[in-house]
C-alpha cells in the first residue's frame, strides 16, 4: 500500500508538472509589427494559447529586434529562440533546395509558380523537417523586381550601379552568373544604405519594398520578374517534440491554415502593391525583347552551373523543370482548344 501511494504521488506530480509550466515558443522575424502577416500570426498564437489552456504560448519578436536572419538562426541553434519567420535564402544552410524556387528567370508567371508549388511544396517542408525544422507551409512573397534610382534595362546598366543583395551565400552565388559586384547587407541595413547612397539599386518584391519602406528611396521599377521569393515559419523540431501529442497537433491545426491564408493573401497584396508603387510616382520601365532574352539566357546558364556545383540537388531541379514543362504543355493544349 505504501509503495502504491508513493507511485500515485509521483504520477500526480508529473502530471501537474507538465501542465503547470507553459511551453513558450519564441519566434523572431524581420517583418515589422503591425503588418498583415504579424496580425495573422498573433491571432493564430492567441488561438493556440486558448485551445491548449495556455500550455503553449507563442511570443513574437518582430522588426529585426533579434538581429538579421543569420543572427536569428544562430539564436535558434543555442535555443535562445525556437522559431523564425524567415526568407527561403537564409535556410539553405539547413536544406539547400529552399533556394530552388528562387533561381533567376526560372518561372515566367505566377500561374506557373503555383502549378509547380502544388506539386513540390510538400517536398520542401519534408526536406526542412529532416534537418530539424518544422515548417507550417510556404508563403510566397511574390516575384522580385529591380528597384533603382537609375533606369535598369540591361545587364550593363546594372553593372554600373551599387546593387544590394542579402547578406547570405545563396544571394551572392545567385548573382555570380551576371558578373556583378554586389554590396551585401543585412535586411535591416537596406533602408539606411539607400538613404546614405551606399546602395542605389535593390531587388525586392513589391509588398516587401512597401512594408520595409524601401520604395521611398527609389525612382524606377524594372517591369521584369527576376526571381520568385518566398518565406516560411519554422520552429525547431526539438521544441515541437517537447509538446504533448494533443498540443503538437493543435499548433499544426492552427498555424498551417493561417500560413495558407497568408500565402493566398500575398498574391493579391503583391498586385495591389505594384499598383501602389505606380500611383506613388515610381516609373515602370520595361526591357526590350532582346534585353529580356539576354537576361534569361545568362540566368539559365548560371542556374545550370549552380546545379552542377551542388548548390541545389539535380533531382529536385529536374523535377521543377518537369513540372514547368507539364504546365506549359497544358497551356498550349488549352489555347488550341
Amino acid at each position: 500500500m505504501k509503495h502504491t501511494l508513493i507511485r500515485i504521488t509521483i504520477l500526480s506530480l508529473l502530471l501537474f508538472g507538465t501542465t503547470a509550466h507553459a511551453a513558450v515558443i519564441k519566434i523572431a522575424t524581420l517583418s515589422p509589427d503591425g503588418t498583415a502577416w504579424m496580425k495573422k500570426m498573433r491571432l493564430a498564437a492567441k488561438e493556440i494559447a486558448t485551445r491548449t489552456d495556455k500550455r503553449v504560448k507563442i511570443k513574437f519578436y518582430p522588426g529585426g529586434v533579434m538581429g538579421d536572419e543569420n543572427a536569428i538562426l544562430r539564436k535558434m541553434r543555442i535555443n535562445q529562440l525556437q522559431g523564425a519567420a524567415i526568407s527561403s535564402g537564409a535556410l539553405t544552410r539547413y536544406y539547400k533546395d529552399t533556394s530552388l524556387y528562387g533561381l533567376p528567370f526560372l518561372f515566367e508567371s505566377q500561374e506557373e509558380v503555383l502549378y509547380v508549388r502544388k506539386h513540390m511544396d510538400e517536398l520542401m517542408v519534408k526536406g526542412l523537417k529532416k534537418k530539424g525544422l518544422i515548417s507550417f507551409g510556404l508563403a510566397g512573397s511574390g516575384f522580385v523586381y529591380f528597384l533603382s534610382n537609375n533606369p535598369i534595362l540591361s545587364i550593363d546598366d546594372l553593372k554600373k550601379e551599387k546593387f544590394w543583395v542579402p547578406d547570405n551565400a545563396n544571394a551572392r552565388n545567385t548573382v555570380k552568373a551576371f558578373a556583378l559586384k554586389p554590396i551585401p547587407l543585412p535586411f535591416g541595413d537596406v533602408l539606411a544604405g539607400l538613404q546614405t547612397h551606399l546602395i542605389n539599386t535593390i531587388a525586392s518584391s513589391p509588398i516587401a519594398s512597401i512594408a520595409l519602406q524601401w520604395h521611398t528611396q527609389v525612382k524606377y521599377l524594372t517591369d521584369m520578374p527576376v526571381l520568385y521569393s518566398w518565406a516560411t515559419l519554422v520552429v525547431s523540431k526539438k521544441a515541437m517534440d517537447k509538446l504533448n501529442k494533443k498540443d503538437h497537433a493543435t499548433v499544426h491545426t492552427v498555424m498551417s491554415p493561417a500560413f495558407k491564408e497568408i500565402d493566398t493573401e500575398n498574391q493579391a497584396d503583391n498586385k495591389a502593391a505594384l499598383a501602389a508603387l505606380k500611383n506613388q510616382g515610381i516609373n515602370f520601365i520595361k526591357p526590350t525583347k532582346a534585353q529580356y532574352t539576354e537576361w534569361k539566357n545568362i540566368a539559365l546558364k548560371g542556374n545550370k552551373k549552380l546545379i552542377e556545383k551542388g548548390y541545389n540537388s539535380q533531382s529536385m531541379y529536374k523535377l521543377v523543370k518537369k513540372h514547368i514543362a507539364d504546365y506549359q504543355k497544358k497551356i498550349k493544349l488549352t489555347k488550341r482548344n
